[in-house]
């Protein structure tokens, strides 16, 4: 079920961009580039040795999605013998096969790397992970106590005969194929079974220190079953177990001439996510030839769809490790965020907005004076109105609880839920609805466009300086989620402000999401999908003819992604022009850098570290007004036009500074976790001095951290 949301209105994906396929780079195979250099991460002997765990499961569950949605629609595409070709020239079928080989390589190195280097380095701590060979007696009775205690009562062994088919497995779900000899109660001998392990089961599983071998010793649930499987199938002799996971199509797919009630169109698609056309099968590198190829015909997949692994099937729940193990020592040192002056000594976040603009730093300082602006203003009786955006926010939101709560107390509450957030659909429909219950208005936003900007807007009713009173806007905008656990991850800003201008831009933009009507020129906010991408074009031509024209001119981005067409030509040319262009993308980049006649003004770095490098921010000289923008939109087609996205600028010209030297100079510094794109389309990581090494990250951590 590939899954996308259509309108009538959305425009072309791409404009014609006047240079030739070779001068783009593919979008599949530069996020593959960056799964390697998170995949870097865990290799580093630098990076503390649990982290480095961390980091080979960060780049399992970057797969996963990886093929839940990339792969998924390449071979959507195949399916349907699709003629179109990509921004760099190339057909679906030569998209699969190259990402197919990346893939592949890619997890025979992860693999490689988690049994050759991190687990026995983790052994030589104290961590264990047991095999069933290393079990002793006092352990063996012990995981044989738990399996007939907490495995065996939950799960259905499925003998496979013409009354019991192959059963409909769910995505990425833990199962077991079994090779049987014999014959049943009932004079049945099918030769083989499939048991599913239950999602309610631990994949590890920590055994009581007593038993322990060593400080912190773990057993997977995949080995309790291999070990005891023969318990299933009474009477019957077990030829093989091989533990097996097959990864299926997750985009979800709403019609717009067929849709009535979204959230209820929704609701009725999400069950259907765990059964889309299978992708991917991961098997155990023991399994038979035989029933490997008997899982690949049950799924209609091929070869190329096959990934045999050397240990679990799913590493991403090895995640939860080490945050059960207290070893400080083997972690990333923990730091207090900062919390700006400005509010230290503040009665409340109101008081300080007053006093002037206010700039957050995530993770570097607090998420928390979001929360205390919503907490406050949901008691507050001078506040009568709040408004705001949720893309995601987690399904334990402290935010939520607090808009619920001013709900309750009688305030004004709108809240534009997206509900095609990608796999947070559910959350966010169960948010929608707690918040119905308690009076607050809920929309959805405009069909076709996701709502991925983030703004809160609080009306406040104060008193004015000749005696009567006037409503003001306190408002927050972001370039990422309100969601508290990712703002400890995320680096992230945040603006605080009663500007009038920009009160009144964001209160316009509500309008348009929560009724109808053109849209109105905003004084200071670029909005997708009509100003965004033409004002960020417009910049970049505006210093390529200053360039011309022998004038200053220089360009500074970062952001997440960097793929739309135009934009990238733009870029180009003002390369061309002499414009000196720094770009700082973390992840897919479809730009060619240093290309010589094209490029050779253009330089790309990529920074990977212990926070994921998430703000958007757009610095452009502009005549020396040094224009700064930040935004929740990366430079794609999706974001400029298909969904509704912000970008605002810093006015304040001490906050602007701040921005410039935090969010841009210090990553152009970095030679510790920078990662530089070369003109063959390969990145290169940028080697510092010995004596002289900077990480943006930590120097940041010392700046702004409590």
């Amino acid at each position: 079920m590939n899954i996308v949301a259509t309108t009538s209105e959305t425009p072309p994906l791409q404009a014609p961009t006047g240079f030739p396929p070779e001068y783009f780079q593919n979008r599949e195979m530069s996020l593959l580039a960056f799964n390697r250099r998170v995949l870097w991460q865990a290799k580093n002997p630098r990076t503390p040795l649990l982290e480095r765990l961390r980091f080979l499961c960060i780049v399992s569950s970057n797969l996963d999605e990886f093929f839940e949605i990339r792969e998924a629609g390449i071979k959507e595409q195949l399916k349907l013998n699709s003629v179109a070709i990509t921004t760099d020239g190339k057909t679906a079928r030569e998209v699969y096969q190259l990402v197919s080989e990346e893939v592949h390589a890619i997890v025979r190195e992860q693999y490689a790397l988690l049994n050759d280097e991190v687990l026995p380095q983790l052994a030589a701590e104290g961590i264990r992970f047991l095999k069933r060979a290393d079990w002793n007696l006092e352990q063996r009775e012990w995981i044989r106590e738990f399996f007939f205690r907490e495995v065996m009562p939950v799960i259905t062994p499925i003998g496979l005969d013409p009354s019991h088919p192959f059963p409909r497995v769910l995505n990425k779900s833990l199962n077991f194929a079994v090779e049987l000899e014999g014959r049943d109660a009932f004079g049945r001998s099918s030769g083989a079974a499939i048991v599913q392990a239950p999602r309610v089961l631990p994949r590890v599983i920590r055994l009581p220190r007593e038993l322990g071998s060593s400080e912190y010793s773990f057993v997977f649930l995949s080995s309790i079953l291999h070990e005891f499987v023969h318990e299933l199938f009474a009477g019957m002799k077990v030829l093989g177990c091989y533990q097996f996971r097959v990864t299926r199509n997750s985009d979800l797919f709403v019609d717009e001439e067929e849709v009535k009630n979204l959230r209820a169109k929704i609701q009725g698609e999400l069950p259907q996510r765990h059964f889309g056309d299978a992708v991917r099968l991961e098997v155990a590198n023991s399994c038979s030839e035989a029933m490997t190829q008997f899982l690949l015909g049950q799924f209609n997949l091929t070869e190329t769809d096959l990934y045999r692994v050397a240990g679990p099937v799913n590493l991403v729940r090895l995640m939860q490790v080490p945050d059960w193990v207290v070893r400080q020592d083997l972690k990333f040192q923990p730091f207090t965020p900062g919390v700006p002056k400005a509010l230290q000594k503040c009665q409340s976040v109101f008081d300080g907005i007053r006093g002037g603009d206010i700039l957050l730093h995530h993770p570097y300082q607090s998420f928390n004076p979001v929360i205390e602006m919503l907490e406050q203003s949901a008691v507050d009786p001078q506040v009568v109105a709040i408004k705001m955006t949720v893309y995601r926010t987690g399904t334990d939101s402290v935010l939520m609880q607090s808009l619920l709560r001013a709900a309750q107390n009688g305030k004004e509450v709108t809240v534009v839920v997206e509900l095609m957030a990608r796999f947070d659909e559910e959350a966010n429909i169960g948010w929608a609805t707690k918040l119905e219950e308690v009076g607050a208005h809920v929309v959805y936003g405009v069909f076709g466009y996701k709502v991925h900007a983030k703004m809160l807007m609080v009306v406040r009713r104060e008193e004015s300086n000749g005696g009567g009173s006037i409503l003001r806007r306190y408002v927050h905008l972001g370039t990422g989620n309100y969601h508290p656990k990712t703002a400890r991850l995320y680096s992230d800003f945040g603006l605080l402000t009663c500007n009038e201008e920009i009160g009144a831009d964001t209160n316009e933009v509500f309008k348009q999401l929560t009724g109808l009507g053109r849209a109105q020129t905003l004084t200071h906010l670029w909005q997708a999908p009509f100003t965004l991408q033409p004002n960020v074009v417009a910049a970049i031509r505006a210093e390529a003819e200053a360039a011309r024209a022998g004038k200053r001119s220089r360009i500074i981005a970062k952001m997440n992604s960097l793929l739309e067409p135009e934009t990238i030509a733009t870029l180009y040319e003002a390369s061309q022009a002499g414009v000196k262009v720094d770009l700082i993308v973390r992840g897919v980049c479809g730009l060619r850098a240093g290309v010589k006649g094209l490029s050779e003004n253009i330089n790309v770095r990529s920074i990977i570290g212990r926070q994921l490098e998430h703000h958007r921010v757009f610095y452009f000289y502009a005549g020396g007004e040094e224009k700064v923008y930040l935004s929740s939109a990366d430079w794609m087609e999706r974001n400029f036009f298909r969904r509704i996205e912000l970008a605002f600028p810093v006015l304040d010209r001490k906050l602007k500074r701040r921005v410039m030297s935090e969010g841009l100079q210090i990553y152009l510094t970095d030679n510790a976790l920078a990662w530089e794109l070369g003109p063959d389309g390969t990145y290169h990581q940028k080697r510092g001095s010995r004596t002289s090494p900077h990480s943006s990250q930590a120097e940041l951590i010392e700046l702004l951290k409590g």
